[in-house]
């Protein structure tokens, strides 16, 4: 195992290693329960548009999809927070100041939102009401991670499939009824808004109870940035752009490919990406599980994350190359099973990228300082890369983000490799 204060290989207590067997055993069954809390989100998140669609004016759905879509991205602090608390939570048994540092960084997102609010309003054309209630969302959200971080942290994997699902009822289920009712897109929001709100204090109220009275199980070195179990904002920050650079990565080459293709062709692109997301967030729920034991500097963990992950990728590219023309009918329907010859190649980019977020993860629990920076470049790469294809094809383009995804991979493998002797 490795010492996480020093990043030194040094020999394991004694029955260490069954401990540790014993512990990443119980991934099985947490992963059912988050992967099922999992479901429910993309379900909720799935549902609003689909009402959406039935019950509003184009309209009134583009606001909608347009104001939830800046939600999204907006989120993105909080999950930062959620990791850098997860962090704190396994080395330390606790963060003294949690409050504090969830407040600011709530307040930073709130702050931003409504700094662009000009922008919105003018370049997106939204109305001012849509945009605020989905603010007041967000920043619920976000206080809402620092009970997520905490679950998380602390291998507690049952509450946190439970808060994760309070989240989603928080963040879609008001928009649902809303939606239902017919309140139209304002008030649809509204009663998000205010039920993702009223949701919070219970999320605190089933940690405050459930916390144990101990420290949490596992190694309690000091912080290496000076203040044990300290929250600090470079901490937040790092993870916060290390799931910026995830998600930017994983959908550049859709994007490149609307901006360089025929539009025929990107939206041949696009059905194949359904692929990549597939290959890409189906083993997600391990390297959720699996952070606090990184962040304790368990080699094992990584081990075991990197095996469940590649081969869950593994399947997924041969299944995809055995049955390619099956596998792009599911994706988009009968006009696109001519594609099939290019299934693999979509499922390899979403396998390889899963690996990178794993290794992403693992940097994000040593603490490193910029742990998504791997990823930025190979976005930048993607696009001279992309941006230097003579004539675009659908396999061109496949071509440069699979090779991009690989070059990614073989980065962060090797950075790891020479931090942890």
């Amino acid at each position: 195992m490795t010492d996480v204060r020093t990043g030194e290989a040094v020999a394991p207590p004694p029955g260490a290693s069954a401990r540790t067997r014993g512990v990443l055993g119980r991934l099985g069954p947490a992963g059912v329960a988050v992967t099922a809390s999992g479901l429910l989100v993309n379900a909720l998140g799935y549902v609003v548009p689909l009402l959406g669609a039935r019950q509003l004016t184009a309209e009134g759905l583009s606001t909608l999809a347009t104001v939830l879509a800046i939600g999204a991205i907006a989120t993105v602090p909080g999950l930062g927070l959620q990791a850098a608390l997860a962090v704190e939570w396994a080395r330390h048994g606790g963060v003294p100041n949690a409050s504090r540092g969830t407040a600011v960084t709530a307040a930073a997102t709130g702050a931003v939102l409504l700094a662009g609010l000009p922008v919105f309003l003018v370049a997106l054309r939204l109305p001012v009401l849509p945009v605020l209630l989905v603010a007041a969302t967000t920043v619920a959200v976000v206080l809402a991670s620092r009970w997520l971080g905490e679950f998380q942290g602390t291998k507690r994997f049952g509450l946190l499939a439970l808060a994760m699902s309070m989240v989603a009822i928080g963040r879609y289920g008001g928009v649902v009824v809303g939606l239902v009712a017919g309140a139209g897109v304002t008030g649809s929001l509204a009663l998000g808004a205010v039920v993702g709100w009223l949701l919070l204090p219970a999320i605190a109220v089933l940690a405050r109870r459930s916390r144990p009275s101990g420290p949490a199980p596992g190694p309690a070195p000091s912080s290496t940035d000076g203040s044990p179990g300290h929250l600090t904002v470079r901490a937040v920050a790092g993870a916060g752009g290390a799931t910026l650079a995830m998600l930017a990565t994983s959908y550049a080459d859709l994007i490149l490919a609307r901006g360089l293709l025929a539009p025929d062709q990107a939206g041949a692109y696009a059905v194949g990406a359904v692929l990549t997301k597939g290959a890409l967030w189906a083993p997600q729920v391990v390297t959720l599980l699996v952070l606090p034991w990184l962040a304790q500097g368990s080699r094992r963990a990584l081990a075991v994350a990197l095996g469940a992950v590649s081969a869950s990728g593994l399947v997924l590219v041969v299944a995809s190359a055995v049955a390619g023309d099956l596998a792009m009918w599911m994706a988009g329907g009968g006009a696109y099973t001519s594609l099939g010859r290019y299934a693999a190649g979509f499922a390899l980019v979403g396998a390889l990228y899963a690996i990178a977020f794993v290794l992403v993860n693992a940097e994000v629990a040593a603490k490193v300082r910029w742990p998504g920076a791997p990823l930025w470049v190979a976005l930048v790469g993607l696009v001279v890369a992309t941006r230097m294809l003579s004539s675009p094809t659908v396999g061109s383009v496949l071509a440069a983000s699979a090779g991009t995804a690989t070059l990614a991979v073989l980065i962060m493998s090797v950075s790891l490799r020479l931090r942890r002797p």
